[in-house]
């Protein structure tokens, strides 16, 4: 929201976007979760055998590991950065910005490759509430940096540093903020280097499959930036479809990743121990919830996603035509939000399983059918390169569930289906009627003002919410108690 005051989505608001594509595509290949993706089931087995002294020495090995690699591939692609950004043509109208903003950004790379094992040992030990938090940090730091630095200056090339700049410290406060808990637990990161250690191996082995996976998904973003820059608007289109990705990602980062993120040790115990059984029952839990909570959520942002995007962005030098071209965005992504989160606990669960590579298959074939897509769709406007992410998630899932049943088989999916449509309905009646008030309170009161906005989006909301949950209980659907689970420990879950 600051970040749209200060600089809207039209002009080098776009070489930024850009910029950040990269460094944060790398980001996803080697660090942050794909590192927690494969470093929590070894790390986790280690500690079920009860062998925990090793286990830390482990986890100090790939520590120092990750110190290294990540840095050094860090300084080699602020060397690199002009290459790289070359095929993006001209975003923003300003190319060597585009560069210069890449190079203050790529650090974060080996940062967050250091909080992916340190997050991953948290984790580990059901240790939730400080990783959830630090993201809280880095947001605040990066909002701080605008609001005291960009009014400053004249300059929107500096403006953009200071927001690059931002970000960066933001990191660096993400990767120290957990640091203080990890003294609470049986052991300790040491100056270690056991690289000869068979779990180091196993690591490393785990990690290129899991690399591929979720550095495939991000390679989808780059090349819809990609259609976005150089065939539909360099200095309007890339920074719109990130805003909408934003306000796409919310739901995702409140729901699926929280129930991904505490029920994976979870399942990579049942896994350890062969318990297939506990294994299906945790993972139907999940795909459950994250429907119970998704699914309304899909349906809410693509009907009332003009009143969000206004709401949230319409200020400074987000104009109201702005609006339009974010929120048919936004309604294109929506289709895939709930598909999204399943595919994110579909693949957590090959994960558990060590069973790294059917994922990384998966997501090879539709990162070929995204680009397909986009290549189509493009040519209906902005919009076409979000829809093309939802077809694709759908896909996704579909190709997951098949794999996942003929690897363990699913828990119960006659009654899986029967909820997940009890909570299609419920979430659909609750739209229109959300619908209806907002179209009668924008009538009454209109959108001149932010206060009004608020009376008619938050009634809106609030009717959506009550009558979900309500139609929740007349329908028995379980998902509404079983939510409640997760506020007790994954293994009672």
């Amino acid at each position: 929201m600051v970040a749209a005051y200060y600089f809207g989505i039209s002009g080098l608001i776009n070489a930024f976007t850009v910029a950040f594509q990269i460094p944060n595509l790398i980001r996803a290949l080697v660090a942050d979760a794909a590192l927690s993706g494969a470093f929590v089931p070894v790390f986790t087995e280690l500690l079920e055998s009860g062998d925990r002294k090793r286990a830390w020495r482990v986890a100090s090995t790939l520590f120092w590991l990750t110190l290294l690699v990540l840095g050094g591939l860090t300084a080699l692609l602020i060397l690199l950065a002009p290459l790289i950004l070359k095929p993006f043509g001209d975003p923003g109208g300003d190319f060597d910005l585009a560069v210069g903003l890449s190079r203050v950004l790529f650090p974060i790379v080996v940062l967050l490759g250091l909080s992916g094992v340190i997050v991953g040992i948290l984790n580990s030990y059901d240790e939730f509430a400080v990783p959830a938090l630090t993201p809280v940090a880095w947001n605040l730091a990066i909002i701080a940096g605008l609001v005291l630095g960009v009014p400053r200056t004249d300059s929107e090339t500096t403006q953009l540093y200071i927001y690059a700049g931002a970000i960066v410290v933001g990191t660096l406060i993400q990767l120290l903020l957990p640091v203080p808990w990890l003294r609470r637990l049986d052991g300790k990161l040491t100056l270690a280097f056991d690289w000869r250690d068979p779990a180091v191996r196993r690591f490393l082995a785990l990690l290129l499959p899991v690399t591929l996976t979720l550095g495939l998904i991000n390679v989808n973003a780059v090349i819809d930036t990609l259609f976005a820059s150089r065939l539909i608007d360099p200095e309007l289109a890339p920074a719109a479809i990130d805003k909408a990705f934003r306000l796409y990602m919310l739901p995702q980062g409140m729901f699926s990743v929280a129930v991904a993120t505490v029920l994976f040790p979870a399942i990579s115990r049942y896994a350890t121990r062969g318990d297939v059984p506990g294994f299906r029952r945790t993972l139907d839990l999940g795909l459950r919830q994250i429907g119970f909570l998704l699914i309304p959520a899909s349906m809410i942002s693509a009907t009332l996603a003009v009143p969000i995007v206004r709401l949230v962005y319409q200020r400074g030098a987000f104009a109201e035509d702005d609006v339009g071209v974010v929120a048919a965005c936004l309604a294109a992504f929506s289709l895939g939000l709930a598909f999204n989160g399943w595919m994110l606990m579909l693949t957590r669960a090959f994960y558990a399983l060590q069973s790294n590579w059917l994922p990384t298959a998966v997501a090879i074939g539709t990162l070929a059918l995204n680009a397909l897509l986009d290549a189509v769709l493009y040519t209906v406007g902005t919009w076409g390169i979000p829809l093309a992410t939802s077809i694709v998630n759908i896909v996704g899932v579909a190709c997951l569930l098949v794999l996942l049943a003929r690897r363990t088989g699913l828990e119960s999916p006659g009654a899986t289906l029967s909820s997940l449509a009890r909570i299609t309905l419920a979430a659909a009646l609750a739209t229109i009627a959300a619908g209806g008030v907002y179209l009668a309170l924008d009538a009454l009161l209109g959108h001149a003002s932010v206060i009004a906005q608020i009376v008619s989006l938050g009634a809106a909301l609030g009717t959506a919410a009550g009558l979900y949950l309500g139609l929740g209980r007349v329908l028995g659907i379980r998902e509404l108690q079983a939510l409640l689970s997760l506020r007790g420990r994954p293994d009672t879950a």
